[in-house]
């Protein structure tokens, strides 16, 4: 077997291979070679494992992993899928399993854990995907309506839709021909995720007789998912901001033989087993799994032996109240791997379009453009048909009316007659979600976008980096008419509003725009009416970060200061109170000053080794730029979230193509290829895919 891996100036891997099976191998061992640390604490997350190495703070996450069966749906997946791609899939991790003991002697976290890599299983890839992605629905948002309605009311269930939740920021946009300087398409865009050290994606190129692909890799999974370009076509997703995934009110009771859970016409067997999970520096911690019709039990149980009593229809005087899990892996037994390989051998957009249609989870917004001249926009994944109310809030699991009813079929798609843009936005997805992003980023990408017609990969950056503010007016417009202010208070308000909305890292006027806003959530938060929702909820310690009042003023924001169902609640006051307090302090620096790029590594690690230069991190953008750059709403600037990737797919010439990753193509510290993409990411820039 001929097999090469060479690499470029910036150390991305370019693989090549007698035949696909081959490649899929090579690109296997290549995930271990680059990213053993990764890959393998991502192993071991999937299967809940991880608190046997990282200790506490990892034992919510793995006590989720198991009650959730996230290794058993991927398993039940892998079983499901065709021959073809489950030997696809086999080649990776055969791959994988041949470098990663090696690999993890040059890797230091394994060194500082004593982690010993464990053989990866067939569908390891698959459970690996679930992990990273059975967050991205959202579904702990339905726990935080139901904590605000039982404490608010049912009136207030949408008080906190914002129209921008935490996890949106990505942006995609496909710019047609007749707006290009080359008459070719070009797509472009940049995910936002939690930026990670090593970052989510690999730039990568994939070759052998069967195609010639370049993409962004999702490091433990074979292919190329998200974002590729074969040379005659590209592609492109972002999150469609779907609900696909359901949480069930459950009343369980104990049995001689186990436990039964009220279902719509009677109590039902539930299955049941414990599990042992092990915590480094402490004892193991013995859960059990529990498993109803509708789907794993991930909050609460069955209660002890003792608890049984009778119970009526509703299920009162049952012990155990519990919320079970329903999401579409674990109902169709199916991921959508099998677009996996057909996307590495497509040479159309029609060819892009049929990879998509066996797609399940996440449900993805793409965009694709060949040189045949053929466009694509559309939907892509699983999102079952059921009561709306499954949608908002947790349901009763013994209610008929909400049982999933089938598929939403067709998923929704679009013509593309000009420039087409996806951000996470209601426009194409509206009938899949409840929650979207707030639509400034998708108004200004559009806005920027038909403003020239010589479009090239060269200034895609201008639209990457663009830092108007477009939800600044809301809480600019609450100064307007504010009285009896301090002379400081004056100037600062004269400043804010003839600023240009734009948050540079240099602007010392966005950084007063930024103190003012935290001042303002924090009065709101902290108001008597909105206090009660800083009672206990009672949820796993996984799931506390969802219900954080502050966080959830942060993204609600626009929609509070607008809203009418706080009657008790003086937005103006506690706005002329944030503005006074932040006039009274001393000068403030830039913005950038504070809001600075701090990756997440699991160990909290460091991202320069020693003796290696220590590169200014500051970063302009907001969250709701275009240039998103999110930190932890209301209590730092810090930024953890912005784009895990830049990308720009030139269809005319895939070698005029440009991308870059917030560190590097390697992910073992100290390595010359581990943050040499860093300076050029701070500054927005990208690098060109055939880099010498």
């Amino acid at each position: 077997m001929n097999a090469t891996v060479d690499r470029d100036a910036w150390g991305v891997p370019h693989l090549k291979a007698d035949d696909p099976l081959a490649l899929a191998y090579l690109q296997g061992q290549n995930a271990a070679t680059d990213r053993a640390w990764q890959i393998e604490l991502q192993h071991r997350r999937s299967r809940g494992t991880s608190a046997a190495f990282l200790g506490r703070e990892a034992l919510s996450w793995d006590v989720f992993a198991r009650q959730a069966r996230l290794d058993d749906t991927a398993q039940r997946c892998w079983e499901n899928l065709d021959a073809g791609t489950r030997e696809w899939v086999s080649a990776y991790v055969a791959g994988v399993n041949e470098a990663l003991p090696g690999a993890a002697d040059g890797a230091p976290e394994f060194g500082q854990t004593g982690l010993v890599p464990q053989e990866w299983q067939p569908w390891t890839p698959l459970a690996n995907w679930i992990a990273i992605h059975v967050l991205f629905a959202g579904f702990p948002t339905k726990l935080w309506r139901e904590h605000v309605a039982q404490h608010l009311g049912d009136a207030s269930l949408d008080l906190f839709n914002s129209e921008g939740p935490s996890t949106a920021g990505s942006n995609g946009w496909l710019i047609p021909g007749h707006r290009t300087a080359t008459g070719q398409p070009i797509i472009a865009g940049d995910p936002h995720r939690y930026i990670e050290s090593p970052g989510v994606y690999q730039q990568i190129r994939l070759t052998c007789p069967s195609y010639d692909v370049i993409g962004l890799a999702v490091p433990g999974i074979p292919g190329i998912a998200h974002f590729g370009h074969t040379g005659e076509v590209a592609w492109a997703i972002t999150n469609a901001m779907a609900d696909y995934q359901d949480l069930y009110s459950e009343q369980l009771r104990r049995t001689d033989s186990g436990v039964e859970a009220l279902g719509p016409d009677s109590w039902e067997p539930a299955d049941l087993h414990t599990e042992l999970v092990e915590v480094a520096g402490a004892e193991p911690v013995e859960i059990e799994v529990i498993e109803t019709a509708r789907g794993p039990v991930i909050i609460g149980g069955a209660g002890a032996p003792d608890d049984v009593g009778a119970a009526d229809e509703s299920g009162a005087g049952a012990a155990g109240p519990a919320i079970s899990l329903r999401y579409p892996p674990r109902v169709s037994r199916r991921i959508g791997f099998e677009a996996l390989p057909r996307l590495l051998r497509a040479t159309t957009v029609k060819d892009i379009d049929d990879a998509f249609d066996p797609w399940v989870e996440p449900v993805n917004v793409v965009m694709a453009a060949d040189t045949a001249g053929g466009l694509l926009h559309r939907t892509a994944g699983l999102v079952p048909t059921r009561h709306n109310d499954n949608r908002l809030r947790v349901v009763p699991a013994w209610k008929a009316d909400h049982q999933w009813q089938g598929w939403h079929s067709p998923m929704p798609r679009a013509t593309v007659d000009d420039v087409a843009v996806m951000a996470n936005s209601r426009e194409l997805a509206e009938p899949l979600g409840v929650d979207f992003a707030a639509p400034h980023r998708f108004r200004r990408i559009r806005e920027l976008l038909v403003e020239r017609d010589d479009w090239t990969v060269e200034t895609m950056p201008l639209i990457h980096t663009d830092t108007l503010l477009g939800s600044a007016d809301s809480l600019l417009g609450l100064l307007v008419d504010l009285q009896n202010l301090s002379p400081e208070a004056t100037t600062l308000r004269e400043q804010l509003l003839a600023w240009d909305r734009r948050m540079e890292a240099t602007s010392t006027v966005a950084s007063s725009y930024a103190a003012v806003r935290k001042a303002l959530v924090r009065r709101i938060a902290e108001h008597p009416a909105l206090a009660v929702l800083e009672q206990d909820a009672g949820v796993p310690e996984l799931f506390v970060p969802y219900l954080d009042t502050l966080s959830h003023v942060y993204f609600a924001l626009e929609n509070l200061i607008a809203t009418d169902l706080l009657p008790d609640v003086n937005v103006n006051w506690l706005a002329q109170e944030a503005l006074e307090e932040v006039a009274h302090r001393k000068p403030r620096g830039p913005w950038g000053e504070t809001h600075q790029l701090t990756p997440l590594h699991a160990l909290r690690g460091p991202v320069f080794a020693p003796g290696e230069e220590h590169y200014d991190l500051t970063l302009s953008g907001d969250h709701h730029c275009v240039m998103s750059t999110s930190s932890l709403p209301g209590l730092t600037d810090t930024c953890i979230r912005a784009s895990a990737a830049r990308y720009a797919w030139d269809v005319a010439d895939r070698n005029d193509s440009a991308w870059i990753v917030p560190l590097g193509a390697s992910g073992v510290l100290g390595d010359p290829h581990h943050h040499d993409q860093l300076p050029l990411w701070l500054r927005g820039d990208l690098a060109p895919v055939d880099a010498p």
